[in-house]
This record gives C-alpha cells, sequence and structure tokens, in this order.
C-alpha cells in the first residue's frame, strides 16, 4: 500500500502573522515524524496541496491519504482537500466533507451542540461592530473567529471585561477573520482536552489531558490564548491523566462522544472542554487537531496509554482503512 502524507502550501503568503508562521512550521514537523512512521509499515510519500494534486496521487498511484491540511483560505478551509479527493475517489484520513465543515464553523457546531443538549457557552455572532449594540451582553466574553481553531485568534485581549474593549477586539477580528466573528460566554473553570480515536462501535477514548495554567505568571489571564500555547510552555502543567474521579470522568468522556457523533466526525478529533460547577461544556472540537510529536495533546494522550504515538499513527491509519474498506 502506497501513502501520501498531504500538507498545506505556506500560509504566511495569504495570513501573515506568527499564528501563520508557527503553523507552517509545527505541520512539516507532523509531516516528517508522520511519514517516518508509516515508512515501517508502508510506502509512504509526503506531497504539498497544489492545484495539480488529483493528478500527482494518481501518478504516484497512491492508495490512501493522509491528510494534514488545515486549508489556507476560505469559509470551510478544512473541508477544501477531502472535496477534492472525493470528487476523485480517492480515500483518506480523518473526517469527510461535512464533518470538517461542521467543525470549523464554531456558530453551527454550537448550535448541533444545543439542539443535541450538549453543554456548551452561549454566544452571539456580528458581521459588523454597530451589531454590538443590539444586545445586553453580561461581561467577561471571550471574542474569536467563527472558522479557526487551535487558539488561532484567541489571544489575550480576547477575554474582555467591558464594552469599549468588546467593540475594538471586535473590530480588530473582522480585518484579520473571515466574518462573522463570535461573542461567547466566558466559562470558569477547570481545562480539558478529550482525544477520540476511532469510528462507532470501535471508537476509543483516550486519558483526558488537563490544562493547568496555575503556574504562568500573574498578569496573564488564565485561559488558554495563543501567547501561552507559543511562549509560556514552560510554565504550562499538562496532567495526563486528568485528576478526576471516576464519575466525572465518564461524564466528561460521554459528552465527548456525543459531541463527536453529533458533528458526525470520523477517525479522530480532540474534543475541548471548560469544566463548571461540575458541568463539562464543550468549547469546540478540532477535527484536525495537532499530532506534533512531544508538543500535541494527542502525542501527550497517546504516550499515557499503551497506545503511544506511533500507535495513534497507525491507528488513524487503520480506521481510514477500515472505513474505505481498502483491501
Amino acid at each position: 500500500m502506497k501513502i501520501a502524507v498531504v500538507t498545506d502550501k505556506s500560509k504566511m503568503e495569504f495570513l501573515p502573522t506568527e499564528e501563520s508562521l508557527r503553523e507552517d512550521m509545527q505541520k512539516q514537523s507532523t509531516a516528517t515524524d508522520v511519514q517516518k512512521i508509516l515508512s515501517k509499515k508502508y510506502e509512504c510519500i509526503h506531497l504539498t496541496f497544489t492545484d495539480n494534486i488529483i493528478q500527482t496521487l494518481k501518478k504516484e498511484k497512491v492508495d490512501l491519504v493522509f491528510n494534514l491540511c488545515n486549508g489556507i483560505n476560505g469559509n470551510s478551509k478544512l473541508a477544501q482537500l477531502p472535496a477534492v479527493l472525493e470528487f476523485a475517489n480517492i480515500p483518506y484520513t480523518g473526517s469527510s466533507i461535512l464533518g470538517h465543515a461542521l467543525a470549523i464553523n464554531k456558530i453551527y457546531s454550537s448550535h448541533i451542540f444545543k439542539c443535541h443538549d450538549i453543554p456548551t457557552p452561549d454566544f452571539i455572532y456580528v458581521y459588523d461592530t454597530d451589531e454590538l449594540y443590539d444586545y445586553d451582553i453580561e461581561f467577561p466574553v471571550l471574542v474569536k473567529p467563527c472558522d479557526e481553531g487551535s487558539s488561532r485568534g484567541i489571544h489575550q485581549d480576547s477575554l474582555v471585561f467591558e464594552f469599549d474593549s468588546l467593540v475594538k477586539k471586535v473590530k480588530s477580528e473582522l480585518n484579520i477573520y473571515n466574518p462573522p466573528i463570535m461573542v461567547c460566554e466566558y466559562i470558569e473553570g477547570r481545562e480539558f482536552s478529550v482525544g477520540i480515536v476511532g469510528n462507532d462501535d470501535e471508537m476509543i477514548i483516550l486519558p483526558i489531558q488537563e490544562v493547568d495554567l496555575t503556574h504562568i505568571p500573574d498578569d496573564l489571564k488564565k485561559f488558554y490564548s495563543f501567547e501561552i500555547k507559543m511562549h509560556y510552555k514552560d510554565s504550562t502543567v499538562y496532567h495526563c491523566p486528568a485528576p478526576l474521579d471516576e464519575d466525572l470522568e465518564f461524564l466528561m468522556k460521554s459528552i465527548s462522544a456525543r459531541a463527536y457523533n453529533a458533528l458526525s466526525l470520523q477517525d479522530y478529533a480532540r474534543v475541548d472542554i471548560r469544566l463548571k460547577d461540575g458541568i463539562p461544556y464543550v468549547l469546540e472540537i478540532n477535527s484536525l487537531p495537532g499530532l506534533m510529536k512531544e508538543h500535541s495533546a494527542l502525542y501527550r494522550m497517546a504516550n499515557s496509554c499503551d497506545l503511544g504515538y506511533e500507535g495513534l499513527i497507525l491507528k488513524i491509519v487503520d480506521c481510514a482503512i477500515k472505513r474505505h474498506d481498502i483491501q
């Protein structure tokens, strides 16, 4: 079997920010490690998602694509490579067009969570700062893009405590990211991530990770912002498995599985949760979570159980092979 690990072109040309630079570096590092693991069992190559990706994949006689593409621009970036691959009838790892499109759009996914009685923060969304005056907003609130993930667009100043700062932040976000911009209820509490691998009855929920920010500098707001992810790793403590009693752990895993299925996700994903008053609130689901060795949440989760990092990568491929019925 021949597998192609496919990554995006550089995002810096379209969004020249530190976030894009970091994303480019992480994606290339991940691709290298994934290719190294898969090459032990399969013939494996690394390709870039360009306009001629279908021709290249067919020329190389690729049987399966290991999809690492977040997409560059557009409203449904994560769904772009799956859409191209489905058009060409080329199997791939990870969620489908629908799953990625729902997960990346935090407005739609939040509506779906609410329809399924899955706890999630209340929110509004606006296309213009003038719309903010139509709402009776209770502070603090978290301002974030509706179609980004992994803390992109969520900075220290995204947590705002009064109206003037809210207007300023929303205006700034509208100048950078796709509208609308979300203004979300801020859930004060412990922060967790739940990794899920597999489909249907063979779904595996990895050890839950808690993000402990008690040791970061006092002048920083205690939520998992881009700045903390990138610049305060040494001050961040990751508890995996998280210290939870059995009932709470069961509840968190159950809600995560329901959220995963509600968005029709496949193969693997990461559910981000905040716990308040014993209630796990699903903040969002990353349908293409980072797999970077020694840095990503899924790496830590896999290494906290018998699966291990190498087993995680191979398990994702096994799930895709079975789902596509590749002989």
